[in-house]
């Protein structure tokens, strides 16, 4: 087992634990504090790995994914609560993930494109956020259909309105949203992917790796991670990911 003492010196070694928040995920950060502070799961997964380690936190936000991501080199963060992805894993050091999110398709009224299975064929445009989890596992995977990145997740929805995309990958909850502002959408059955949400800091940091995959194993196991799914209503939205 990992000492305490030995984990603090690699995640908290100026005396505080920055954590590196994305706040562009709205089922992790559901509202802002009295000082305009990240609230929700994943500031509360941070909180208490800074409690168990007796450090102060110090919360580092960042609007998309991919921003924390990159930073990783940059000294700015100590911790990174993000999805895991193989593209992201040879930089960072992930631990299992404790929440997992379904990523599918939206498509638009008319579009003969009914199911996912329909989405991965030659000349089929799909819209999505530039460097989010999703994109990164469909830049993997797909073998015909292309991909048509916005740095924005309100401009990845604009370019399947103009026509530019034929369908919109996303995080199944917000893709629901933007079914009911558009008649005639729907959002696909079943998912491509899940988005694993793990934490993450940096790859030399053994000690501090291992102390972090403890906490999260635990956390799952004793439903910790479910209590803070409910407290921030996300229950149905956000699923705890297997202990397995």
């Amino acid at each position: 087992m990992v000492s305490v003492e030995a984990a603090r010196a690699e995640l908290a070694p100026r005396g505080v634990l920055r954590a590196a928040i994305n706040t562009g995920n709205f089922l992790l950060v559901t509202g802002r504090g009295p000082a305009g502070e990240p609230q929700g799961v994943a500031p509360d997964m941070a909180a208490e790995v800074a409690r168990r380690l007796g450090a102060p936190l110090e919360l580092i936000p960042f609007a998309r994914p991919n921003a924390l991501a990159d930073a990783v080199d940059e000294g700015v963060w100590d911790i990174g609560l993000i999805g895991a992805e193989p593209a992201r894993a040879a930089r960072i050091a992930f631990t299992r993930a404790y929440a997992e999110i379904e990523a599918t398709y939206l498509a638009p009224a008319g579009s003969p494109l009914a199911m996912i299975a329909d989405v991965d064929r030659p000349g089929v445009r799909v819209a999505v956020l530039a460097g989010a989890a999703y994109d990164l596992w469909l830049d993997r995977n797909l073998k015909h259909a292309k991909l048509v990145r916005s740095s924005a997740a309100d401009g990845a929805a604009r370019l399947m309105d103009e026509g530019a995309a034929d369908v919109l990958a996303g995080l199944r909850p917000a893709l629901i949203g933007e079914a009911e502002r558009r008649p005639g959408a729907r959002v696909h059955e079943g998912r491509f992917t899940t988005v694993q949400q793990a934490i993450g800091t940096q790859c030399e940091d053994a000690a501090g790796a291992a102390f972090l995959q403890a906490f999260v194993d635990e956390a799952i196991v004793s439903g910790f991670v479910a209590s803070l799914i409910d407290r921030h209503g996300v229950a149905g939205r956000l699923s705890v990911a297997s202990s397995a």
